[in-house]
């Protein structure tokens, strides 16, 4: 039977779950219960590891062979799915439980076409024939946004940007009208504005369905966008429970504390402040647990107490927290209140460091981009068909100045990762100058290159797919330091890959191990030891955080200041969390479509923006605050960018422009000084208000 609204529909009791390893037996989820009512949105929130993923997949039994579910119930619908047969299982996946996961491919067969997976989903169980099966899906397509949706169901997942795939992803979920969808981290990887578009659809698909949602992220801005009520998980344990708004406003758990003070915000931002509040250490050991509170090792609250371990109680009406220090009545402190955050880095400088070269001043030029463009020819398509081309990057003017950080933001495929591999020269630009330190590399042959690149490095934004699977850590640090010639002998090697390690918040050991035996955050730190191992003056960082939850994405923030504190870095910072890119900027320019639509002074730019893309981006930016979010008016984009082989006239963003006008479509607007260092390229600038 359908639960009615407030009735619970997922009832899960002491869920424990497994996994066998050659070290032994890992606990991944220790006596987790909750429940989601009818109707309900629910969070789960966490950092990588505390079990969120693994408590989504244990609720549908789709475990691997070494996990099993060794206590506990899973009751949906009056049933315990913990025992359903095969055949149940099969009617219950995608008929009354749907899961739409982090990385639609992996769930879309890239063989076949979207029409034949969302049919079968429905055919499948029964509920309509396939001429049925097909109007819906149809249906389904236009209702999640995917444009002409007769033509696009016929498309094959490859046709699709991330941000469609996701929505098609939605529609299969919904395809069956299920009682409970499962999200997991849907959104981590899209733009702002493609992730404002996907929440705004999952809370009218709540309302229109009465579909009870369970949603898992590290996002909190996301938590508090969709959800009514969050649980928030540490080292496989449940350690509180509430509703959004009192909880975010007023944890009462040290680890929620934390992850709320580890997040920017954009309307929180302190001028001038660029460490963020950070959990130092790493969470438990899954094969050794503690036997007192596990999160008592990084409290900055524990009392002697906490060396036994505390049960999830009511600390008010309707919250739980497992904390003896809130159980006992006490309030934690505000983010103003504590001074908790790590100490700045102190770098050795005898072990070989050296703060760059001294022919470049800080504030001079180290960085010049004049009229870069890159152009990528597609195959043609007949025999006597024109070349097209793919319009990456079309006309960038950029000055960067020593130790500075200058953002790069925008959506996917406004061309940001083009101009960060154009920089290094892993692309050749098909027109314009690129100066580094007053060398022209545009033109360059690779051995005129290859010296430079002591003094420039990049941070890939994928960690894993960067460094070499059959090396050791210490392999890959040394292998740069042999290369340039920068260490004597393999004792003081040796002794500088270790330095590196210290110096990213790793042990001397790591370098013994292999990059999969790392998590993402600790990969990343990895690359940027890479990066520092030649001692460069300007790292391009592209994507550096994307997928990193907000703990490790704040340490590798403080990592990235502490370093350019030390060694006067210089930075060119690409991410599409904006919140992140205001807090480490100095400077910001926004791209769309392979052109500059905006530059300006990072504090300038928030408070003041000038082009109507700027705004846009900046209200799609969830933020940590129920209350706010509520209240804040936003500029919802429509559709997605337009295709780089024929980009409109005129203006490129005026197809989705809110105010524009005639001219727009008939003379591209040149990009104009309208305030001291504040850029745009718009005929009406600052007309358009957030």
């Amino acid at each position: 039977m359908a639960g009615r609204d407030g009735e619970p529909i997922l009832e899960v009791r002491g869920l424990r779950t497994q996994f066998d390893t050659d070290a032994g037996t890992v606990t991944a989820v220790d006596g987790v219960s909750f429940s989601v009512a009818a109707g309900e949105t629910v969070g789960i929130v966490g950092e990588s590891g505390s079990g969120k993923s693994v408590t989504a997949l244990s609720i549908m039994r789709l475990l691997d062979d070494n996990s099993r579910i060794g206590g506990g119930e899973v009751v949906f619908r009056g049933r315990d799915v913990l025992h359903l047969t095969p055949a149940g299982l099969r009617s219950l996946r995608g008929g009354e439980i749907a899961m739409v996961f982090q990385d639609p491919m992996t769930s879309l067969n890239p063989v076949r076409r979207i029409a034949g997976q969302l049919v079968e989903t429905m055919a499948v169980h029964g509920k309509f024939d396939r001429k049925q099966a097909r109007a819906r899906a149809v249906e389904l397509l236009g209702r999640m946004g995917v444009s002409a949706p007769e033509r696009a169901i016929d498309s094959y997942p490859h046709e699709f940007s991330g941000g469609m795939r996701q929505r098609v992803m939605l529609a299969m979920g919904f395809a069956n009208s299920p009682g409970l969808l499962i999200a997991d981290e849907p959104t981590t990887a899209l733009d702002v504005t493609i992730q404002a578009q996907i929440l705004e659809l999952l809370r009218e698909l709540n309302a229109d369905f009465g579909t009870a949602i369970l949603l898992i992220s590290h996002d909190l801005g996301v938590i508090a966008n969709v959800c009514s009520r969050v649980i928030v998980m540490y080292g496989g344990e449940v350690v509180e429970e509430g509703p959004t708004e009192q909880l975010l406003s007023d944890p009462r758990h040290p680890y929620t504390w934390a992850l709320i003070n580890a997040v920017p915000r954009l309307d929180r931002h302190v001028a001038g402040e660029k460490r963020l509040l950070a959990i130092e250490g790493t969470p438990p050991n899954a094969l050794d647990m503690p036997t007192g509170c596990r999160f008592a090792a990084r409290c900055p609250f524990k009392v002697a107490r906490c060396a036994t371990h505390p049960a999830l109680a009511e600390v008010v009406a309707g919250r739980q927290a497992r904390c003896w220090v809130t159980q006992d009545g006490a309030r934690l402190p505000g983010r103003g209140d504590v001074k908790a955050q790590a100490a700045p880095l102190a770098v050795d400088r005898a072990a070989g460091f050296s703060a760059g070269a001294t022919d470049i001043a800080d504030g001079a030029p180290i960085l010049e981009l004049a009229g870069l463009t890159k152009h990528f020819p597609l195959r043609r398509t007949s025999l006597f068909g024109t070349v097209r081309k793919v319009h990456a990057v079309d006309g960038v003017d950029l000055t960067v100045l020593k130790g500075e950080t200058v953002g790069l933001v925008g959506e996917s495929g406004c061309g940001k990762s083009t101009v960060a591999r154009l920089i290094t020269r892993i692309h050749a630009p098909t027109t314009g100058s690129i100066r580094f330190a007053g060398t022209e590399i545009a033109t360059a042959e690779p051995s005129a290159i290859r010296p430079l690149r002591r003094r420039l490095q990049m941070i890939f934004q994928d960690p894993y797919a960067s460094l070499n699977p059959r090396m050791t850590v210490g392999d890959i640090l040394a292998e740069p330091l042999r290369f340039h010639a920068i260490t004597n002998g393999e004792a003081e090697t040796r002794a500088r890959v270790e330095h590196l390690l210290g110096l990213v918040g790793l042990p001397a050991q790591a370098r013994e191990r292999y990059p999969h035996e790392f998590s993402g955050g600790q990969r990343q730190r990895i690359g940027t030891a890479r990066a520092l191992a030649v001692s460069p003056e300007l790292i391009v960082a592209d994507e550096p955080i994307s997928s990193l939850d907000v703990n490790i994405q704040a340490q590798v923030i403080n990592l990235f200041v502490d370093l350019q504190e030390q060694f006067k870095l210089t930075y060119v910072f690409i991410a599409h969390d904006l919140a992140v890119v205001r807090h480490v900027s100095d400077r910001i320019v926004v791209l769309y479509l392979g052109k500059i639509m905006e530059i300006a002074p990072a504090a300038a730019l928030f408070d003041r923006p000038l082009h109507p893309y700027t705004v846009a981006l900046l209200s799609a930016v969830p933020i940590p605050d129920v209350a706010v979010e509520r209240s804040r008016r936003r500029l919802q984009l429509s559709g997605e960018p337009p295709s780089a082989v024929d980009p409109p006239s005129g203006c490129r963003f005026r197809t989705r422009c809110p105010i524009a006008k005639p001219i727009c479509a008939e003379t591209p607007p040149p990009l104009v000084e309208h305030a001291a260092g504040q850029f745009a390229a718009c005929h009406f600038p600052g007309e358009l208000r957030g």
